[in-house]
C-alpha cells in the first residue's frame, strides 16, 4: 500500500570516491560520453564534420578556446595516422588525450613531516565552499593520522567562525578563533603559535571569501600570506586556492588573480556535481598548470576526493578507453 521504505543516508550503501565521483560527475550523464556516442554512429569515421560539431560540444561544455584547440588537435592528428571510426574507438582516443592533458597537474598534496606545522592557506572567492572545504580536510588528515588545528581568520563572517567551530567539533580537532571583526593575520599568527608549542602537524588556516576585484580586501590576504612568512617556519607551505566548478571560465580569472597576490600552489574544483559544464578543469590544467589537489562532489566529507587524472577521465567518459 505504502511502498517500500525509503533508506535513511545512514543506511546508504557507502561507495568509495571514485564511485561516488562517477556517480556525481555531471549528474550520473556524462556530457562527452553522451554527445560523442549520439554525435558518431557506427561505422562513420571521425571526419572534419564531426570534429568540427565536438568543437562546439567542448566549448558549450566550458573546456575554454585554447583547451578545446588542443583536444581538437589531437584528435585530428590521431585520424590522419590511423583511422578513426565509431563512437567507441574516438572516445578511446579522446580518453588518452585528456588523460595526458591532465596528468601534469595530477599532482598529490604532501605534507612535509619537516615543518611543524605544516600550514595551509586556504582562499578564494564568496561562496567556493572554502570553509567546508578545510572541514572536509581536516577529516581526511585527521584519517591519515595526522594531528590537525583549524584557524579562523575569516573573522568578517561571524557565521564562517561558528562553522568552522562546529567542524573542529565534528573532527575533534582545536580551534583558534578570535571576535567578529578581528585582525585575520593577527589569527593567523597566534594560531600559528599555538599549533607549533602543542606539536600539530597541520595547521589549516580559513580565510575571508573575496571577490578577486577588490583590492583593499586582496592586500589584507597578502598581509596575512606576509606575517606566516614572518614566523620563521616557512609558512605558508602551501596556499589552496577554492574554485566553483560552476563558475566556468570565471574560475580561470579568479587563478591569474589571487596568484598575482598570493603564490597559488594548488586548487581544490568543487561542486562539480552541480554542474554539466566540468569542462573547466580542462582549461585550468591548459592555462594555469596549477596542481589540482582535489575535487568536491557533494557535500559530505568523504565527497572530497585525491584528484587523480586517469580515474576522473574515466568517470568522466565511463571507462572509455
Amino acid at each position: 500500500m505504502f511502498g517500500p521504505r525509503k533508506k535513511s543516508a545512514d543506511e546508504q550503501p557507502k561507495l568509495g570516491f571514485v564511485a561516488r565521483l562517477r556517480a556525481q560527475l555531471n549528474q550520473g550523464d556524462s556530457f562527452l560520453t553522451r554527445d560523442v556516442r549520439e554525435l558518431i554512429p557506427a561505422g562513420r569515421p571521425l571526419d572534419e564534420e564531426l570534429l568540427e560539431e565536438l568543437e562546439t560540444r567542448l566549448l558549450l561544455a566550458d573546456c575554454g578556446v585554447d583547451a578545446t584547440r588542443h583536444i581538437i588537435d589531437a584528435l585530428r592528428k590521431q585520424a590522419r595516422k590511423e583511422r578513426i571510426v565509431g563512437a567507441d574507438a574516438a572516445l578511446a582516443a579522446l580518453h588518452k588525450i585528456l588523460t595526458e592533458m591532465l596528468e601534469p597537474v595530477s599532482v598529490p598534496l604532501e605534507v612535509d613531516a619537516t615543518q611543524h606545522p605544516f600550514v595551509v592557506l586556504v582562499v578564494g572567492v564568496n561562496g567556493t565552499g572554502k570553509t567546508t572545504t578545510i572541514g572536509k580536510l581536516a577529516a581526511r588528515f585527521r584519517a591519515g593520522g595526522h594531528s590537525v588545528m583549524l584557524a579562523a581568520a575569516d573573522t568578517f563572517r561571524a557565521a564562517a567562525i561558528e562553522q568552522l567551530v562546529a567542524w573542529g567539533e565534528r573532527n575533534q580537532v582545536p580551534v583558534t578563533a578570535q571576535a567578529h571583526g578581528a585582525d585575520p593575520a593577527a589569527v593567523a599568527f597566534d594560531a600559528l603559535e599555538a599549533a607549533r608549542a602543542r606539536g600539530i602537524e597541520v595547521l589549516l588556516v580559513d580565510t575571508a571569501g573575496r571577490l578577486q576585484t577588490k583590492q583593499n580586501l586582496m592586500e589584507e590576504l597578502k598581509k596575512v600570506h606576509r606575517v606566516l612568512g614572518k614566523s620563521g617556519a616557512g609558512a605558508p607551505h602551501e596556499v589552496l586556492l577554492v574554485l566553483d566548478a560552476t563558475s566556468g571560465q570565471n574560475a580561470l580569472s579568479q587563478v591569474e588573480l589571487f596568484n598575482e597576490a598570493v603564490p597559488v600552489t594548488g586548487l581544490v574544483l568543487t561542486k562539480l556535481d552541480g554542474t554539466a559544464k566540468g569542462g573547466v578543469i580542462f582549461a585550468l590544467a591548459d592555462r594555469c598548470g596549477i596542481p589540482i589537489r582535489f575535487v568536491g562532489v557533494g557535500e559530505q566529507a568523504g565527497d572530497l576526493g585525491e584528484f587523480n587524472a586517469p580515474e576522473f577521465v574515466a568517470a568522466l567518459l565511463g571507462d572509455a578507453g
